[in-house]
């Protein structure tokens, strides 16, 4: 993220991959009426984006410790996105910024993935390059390689597209917003209004950050915040941002924008600390251009939710054949899906909701751990929801994690899912291990009805199995 300067009297502010996940996996022994799958966001592989910056610190270190957009830093790092997209299979276009920025700066890199209606595009950008005084981990690298890690999900999974989607990775925006206002302004106005919004991932993963939009309220941020919001994140405007990241760019010529950040400079209010950890008082980013925004200076934490929510926003905007002109909305439907804002509105057993010691979420710090009593037990919890009556096709999608200390292919304690006790899915103690897995329940035939969703985890007398379950929301599919 640049700082703000003045130019030619005027202030010239500095500052999504997805598509189908694999069907969730059948339970065995569970008949195939009460059990079913559905298309949804990827949980992108934060493994995968650490990887890359891994590489991109290492380019770094080759190069005088930094990746300025006029060093051979910069370019080593075009090199290296470039090579990962094209190995996908994007076909890659260098763009060289032949007015406007720093002499001998290196060229924006575009891939766009040719299927959906070329009218109708959503772009997802992030600045490539950095300050000449350290590596730019968080300042951009880490918004270039959740970034990346979309693209090349969305490459992978190949779904169906009913709108296009075009990467960008900019340079020369430490100087001055330079590559992305280059690459706006010499589109044509025509090539302008085929672009429906543009999204930018600057600085995603700050230490001691928040959670933050760019125009939080609007139409463009709409899935943004849906999922901040269904892991409890309670997201705010991003104040400290405004004009200062290459959405400006694209503001200026009335182009819809939003975007992720976690803060740079400004200091946590003890407000913001209460609601989100870390620090009051102290810098979200402590390394904010500074030679120690190194891998150290990388909140993997945010950096994950960043990174999966850019592949919800994808997803939301252009993937699918539905057309896009439905008004099914399912975001928000779930309130406090990630169990991160206290309990409500879930009622039952609401004491196994917490931030249990021992275990690891698999968002945030807090799910609900149904069950591991050991004993002869039942556990419960549920909330009240209304199916968006345009929603025709809707799935019930969480996360669970089955952990027993029974043995066998007899399945003694089971979690069900129920609607309105009716049963859709059952899980047990046979389908324990492999971690946190992606899970779902078709609620297509309750569209446009109020229901109540409830998971259920009953023991018998001996032999724990705990049903960890997470993230929960509803999903069109």
């Amino acid at each position: 993220m640049k700082r703000r300067f003045a130019m030619a009297g005027t202030l010239l502010a500095l500052v999504l991959g997805f598509g189908t996940l694999p069907a969730a996996a059948t339970p065995s022994g569970t008949s195939p009426a009460s059990t079913t799958t559905a298309l949804a966001a990827p949980d992108i592989s934060i493994t995968a984006v650490r990887a890359h910056l891994d590489e991109l610190s290492a380019i770094a270190a080759r190069n005088g410790g930094n990746r300025r957009s006029t060093t051979q830093g910069y370019r080593d790092s075009v090199a290296y996105v470039k090579g990962k997209l094209q190995a996908a299979g994007y076909t890659v276009t260098e763009q060289p910024c032949t007015s406007g920025c720093t002499s001998g700066a290196g060229p924006n890199l575009i891939a766009e993935w040719p299927r959906g209606d070329a009218n109708s595009v959503y772009m997802f950008g992030a600045h490539l390059d950095g300050v000449s005084a350290g590596p730019g981990m968080n300042d951009n690298g880490s918004g270039s390689a959740a970034l990346l890690e979309n693209a090349l999900t969305l490459a992978r999974e190949n779904p169906d597209m009913r709108n296009r989607v075009r990467f960008a990775w900019w340079t020369d925006e430490e100087q001055g917003l330079n590559g992305s206002y280059f690459y706006v302004r010499t589109l044509s106005s025509a090539e302008r209004a085929r672009i429906k919004a543009y999204y930018n991932f600057d600085m995603v993963a700050s230490l001691n950050g928040g959670y933050f939009i760019n125009h939080i309220t609007s139409a463009a941020a709409a899935p943004m915040k849906a999922y901040w919001d269904s892991l409890g994140l309670r997201p705010e405007e991003n104040t400290e941002g405004a004009g200062r990241s290459d959405d400006y760019s694209f503001e200026r010529y009335s182009i819809p924008t939003s975007g992720y950040a976690m803060g740079a400079s400004a200091r946590k209010t003890s407000a913001q600390a209460a609601k989100w950890g870390g620090t009051s008082g102290s810098a979200y980013d402590p390394c904010y251009h500074r030679a120690c925004d190194t891998l150290t200076n990388i909140n993997t934490t945010g950096l994950d939710r960043a990174a999966d929510g850019i592949a919800y926003t994808l997803w939301q905007q252009a993937v699918g054949t539905g057309g896009g002109g439905g008004t099914c909305d399912p975001a928000g439907v779930v309130g406090n899906g990630g169990f991160e804002s206290g309990t409500a509105p879930w009622t039952g057993t609401t004491a196994v909701i917490a931030a249990h010691s021992g275990r690891t979420a698999h968002g945030g710090t807090r799910f609900a751990w149904l069950g591991g009593n050991g004993s002869t037990s039942t556990e419960s919890v549920s909330q009240t929801v209304t199916v968006p009556a345009d929603c025709t096709r809707a799935s019930l999608v969480f996360w669970l994690q089955i952990e027993t200390a029974e043995s066998g292919s007899r399945a003694y304690d089971t979690l069900t899912v129920r609607v309105n006790g009716s049963t859709l899915a059952t899980w047990s103690n046979v389908h324990a291990g492999g971690g946190w897995i992606q899970r779902s329940a078709d609620l297509s035939a309750y569209a446009g009805q109020t229901v109540t969703v409830a998971f259920t985890a009953t023991e018998d007398y001996s032999l724990q199995t705990g049903f960890l379950l997470d993230d929960v929301s509803l999903q069109s599919a």
